[in-house]
């Protein structure tokens, strides 16, 4: 019976949450390119990553580290 629930609960949980994406805004694609040397290029690229993710495509995504 378990596995019965647990499995029904991942379906509906991948069915519900298939198609979503989360894009970044104008401002915040701003407030990244902020502090880079070649801003418009930047922000340029920001926003074709941004259309590619929004169509479906499959894009790169940098691993930028933390710093404290």
């Amino acid at each position: 019976m378990k596995l019965i629930l647990n499995t029904t609960l991942l379906i509906l949980i991948l069915l519900v949450y298939e198609n979503k994406t989360f894009a970044l805004t104008d401002y915040q694609i701003r407030k990244i390119c902020q502090k880079e040397r070649k801003r418009l290029n930047c922000i340029k690229n920001l926003k074709n990553q941004r259309f590619n993710l929004l169509q479906g495509n499959r894009i790169e995504i940098p691993v930028i580290p933390f710093k404290r």
